[in-house]
């Protein structure tokens, strides 16, 4: 949906918005309908919507490009806001986790220990089966330390333990308690990977929600560019950032550390190919997990596709590495960034922290209002850097 623009001088622009995701999407479509600003969104890649770009591929599949990305949430204020914009259809996600030869339910629930070990626990049972097995921690600082502490060592070694050394490249004692503290353990027979109230997906996908965002008349879309080409050409326009703050400031203090993915595509020719939409493979394999989209989008089709997720070093940005002199360095990217006029930063890659789906959401639309209010303030005024997520907790940036 890139539109070409024929000059500076045609298309004088309010707002230049970096980034053609979420966070980009929805405080354009919010400043286009609400204050009526003109808008250039201005994405690197050649298509809109960011990771969570979905389409058709050769075979009438419809895949996830960057992995499968699964929308929940308990915030009624993010659901009302992309209704507007996409149906829905019902959707909860399962995972299973290939361990000792089994299929097992992950997160770790009662029907996950009875089929590991062969037992028939009921929940009381298997609260105590946990407890018998458990490392009393004095500090939780590491993704080890919380595991341990819930549900055990050898637990930790079959589900836990090489899976994040694939996915991160550290083993888990090396990372913050953070990346594992969002897996819960449950005493029941609940084996959905969320537990949101509201648990669906974009009944056309993802793309055609952002086609919809972004087809207001006051949005221009410009794709495959990069903005700092844009820029110098509209010196008056104020500008959202979404994109890496570290790239924004040209790496003056190194690179922050990511972790990336390499997407391996197949499509099989048969209706099916595993029992749920992903699998994990903890121990076995150079590949973290296989996603298999059919179970994802409900389509009905002779063929399915698949992905198998490496995790990489180089490549997109796609996970911040949570280690203290990785955080260290961002501060000092945030201060930098709080001293620049006329930006506001959003989004994961702005702030260095994994944001769920929905978190990007309600934070998109909490700086639109921190932008209208600024623009109501004083539209004379130069406006400081704005930076979200930083000084507000992820919990409160959902709500």
């Amino acid at each position: 949906m890139s539109r070409k623009l024929s000059s500076a001088s045609d298309e004088p622009f309010d707002y230049l918005v970096v980034g053609a995701g979420f966070s980009g999407a929805v405080v354009a479509e919010r400043l286009a309908s609400q204050l009526g600003k003109r808008v250039l969104v201005i994405d690197k890649r050649p298509h809109i919507g960011g990771n969570t770009y979905d389409f058709y591929n050769e075979d009438g599949v419809l895949v996830h490009r960057y992995g499968p990305h699964i929308f929940h949430t308990s915030s009624q204020k993010v659901v009302d806001y992309l209704s507007c914009f996409t149906e829905w259809r019902p959707y909860e996600h399962r995972v299973l986790a290939h361990v000792d030869g089994k299929l097992l339910p992950i997160p770790i629930n009662l029907d996950t220990i009875n089929r590991l070990y062969d037992l028939n626990l009921d929940s009381a049972g298997m609260e105590k089966f946990l407890a018998d097995r458990v490392e009393s921690r004095t500090q939780i600082r590491t993704s080890e330390d919380i595991v341990v502490s819930r549900v055990g060592r050898e637990l930790y070694e079959k589900f836990f333990r090489n899976y994040t050394r694939k996915q991160w490249g550290l083993d888990p004692s090396e990372l913050d308690s953070c990346v594992a503290g969002r897996i819960p353990v449950r005493f029941d027979r609940d084996d959905r990977y969320f537990s949101d109230s509201f648990q669906a997906m974009p009944l056309e996908g993802f793309t055609c929600l952002f086609e919809r965002m972004l087809g207001h008349p006051n949005i221009n879309v410009l794709l495959s560019t990069d903005y700092r080409e844009v820029m110098n050409s509209y010196p008056s326009a104020k500008v959202v950032y979404s994109g890496p703050i570290d790239e924004f400031f040209d790496y003056r203090f190194g690179p922050l550390p990511y972790r990336s993915l390499r997407f391996e595509h197949q499509t099989h020719d048969r209706e099916q190919f595993q029992p749920t939409t992903v699998v994990n493979y903890p121990n076995d394999h150079d590949y973290t997990r296989i996603t298999e989209f059919k179970h994802l989008t409900g389509q009905k089709h002779e063929k399915t596709s698949i992905v198998y997720e490496y995790p990489t070093d180089g490549g997109e940005p796609y996970y911040p590495i949570p280690r203290p002199e990785n955080a260290a360095l961002y501060e000092r990217y945030r201060d930098l960034a709080s001293a620049t006029e006329g930006v506001y930063f959003c989004g994961r890659l702005a702030n260095y922290r994994y944001f769920n789906m929905d978190q990007v959401v309600a934070q998109a639309l909490h700086m639109y209002r921190n932008i209208a209010d600024d623009e109501s303030t004083d539209l004379s005024l130069q406006i400081p850097a704005r930076m979200l997520g930083s000084a507000t907790s992820t919990t409160q940036a959902a709500t």
